[in-house]
């Protein structure tokens, strides 16, 4: 499997990145492990996960994804053969709010190692932002405990450009440890935030790329196609809005790609990501193991150039 260095980091991944978001959501501890048995199998090596997944969930608080990873962990002692990353400072049951202040950080990083039954996380994400908090008390936080071995790297999520520029200038200025990986929603339907806001600040501070709804929650795999599928899982309602003319030349250009190449939508839409000069790795989910196929043909897949163009031109916004 191939390895890729994320950002400046010393993190080896394989270019197919676990979204853990599922477990404990739309899949139990059983299933979880067979799909984390299988992931692992294959030659993957990065789980990531946060400490809000998947509060939303009825019965849920948040935590449950992390424990069920480190129950797959314990039972498997496979913790050196995987990467963990985790995120802070979304909302949780009963919070409401994004909260990013030291304290909290400090706090919930000790339940994150817990329910993870780790020693130290490899990469520790800032979730979500509270803008009233000084970037400056949020990475004193993580200087903290980089300092304390509980964490090896940190990255950044959904901060603001402005945000993301201010925390890696005043990093540099202070000598705070600084985000090495930026996690943006990225997919073939939602290019132009990341590509016009997002990506020439990372490519100008060298931060590895892990893209979060790689896959349009499903719309790109080609499962939805008309109105009456959204009923087809949980995450049906989130895809209504791509149902527009440019959604539909999108889904018309993977199915003549996928075809001429032999292959699924799927596999094409993150082969797309992966062909891209400033992702490391697209995050994907999967709730089945058939559905897992779609990672390992995506990594075997070499697009070719009037394949992408296809893509680049139907997608264009």
């Amino acid at each position: 499997m191939e390895q890729r260095t994320l950002g400046k980091t010393d993190l080896q991944i394989a270019p197919i990145v676990f979204g853990g978001n599922v477990f404990g959501w739309t899949i139990d501890e059983q299933q979880s492990f067979e799909i984390l048995d299988h992931f692992v199998g294959a030659g993957f090596n990065m789980i990531d996960t946060a400490n809000q997944y998947a509060y939303w969930a009825p019965g849920n608080k948040g935590g449950e994804s992390e424990t069920v990873i480190g129950n797959w962990l314990k039972k498997t002692g496979k913790r050196d053969e995987v990467l963990i990353a985790t995120k802070v400072g979304g909302a949780l049951a009963g919070q409401p709010k994004p909260n990013t202040a030291k304290a909290y950080i400090l706090e919930q990083v000790e339940l994150s190692l817990q329910r993870l039954q780790v020693d130290v996380i490899d990469l520790y994400q800032t979730h979500f932002d509270d803008e009233s908090v000084p970037v400056e008390e949020t990475l004193e936080a993580y200087d903290q405990l980089i300092k304390q071995g509980k964490v090896r790297w940190i990255g950044a999520s959904n901060l603001s450009p402005r945000r993301l520029e201010d925390s890696l200038n005043l990093s540099a200025e202070k000598g705070l440890p600084a985000y090495q990986t930026l996690q943006p929603e990225y997919n073939l339907y939602a290019r132009e935030q990341y590509e016009t806001a997002y990506e020439p600040v990372a490519v100008k501070h060298q931060l590895g790329v892990i893209t979060y709804y790689s896959l349009a929650s499903g719309f790109l795999t080609g499962k939805y196609r008309t109105e009456a599928d959204m009923g087809k899982s949980v995450r049906g309602g989130g895809v209504q809005k791509m149902f527009d003319e440019r959604g539909k030349k999108i889904l018309a250009a993977l199915d003549h790609v996928s075809g001429e190449l032999r292959s699924t939508p799927a596999a094409v839409a993150l082969a797309w990501l992966l062909s891209r000069p400033s992702v490391t790795a697209p995050i994907v989910s999967a709730t089945s193991l058939e559905q897992m196929k779609s990672f390992t043909d995506a990594v075997q897949l070499q697009l070719p150039e009037s394949s992408s163009r296809e893509l680049d031109e139907a997608s264009a916004y």
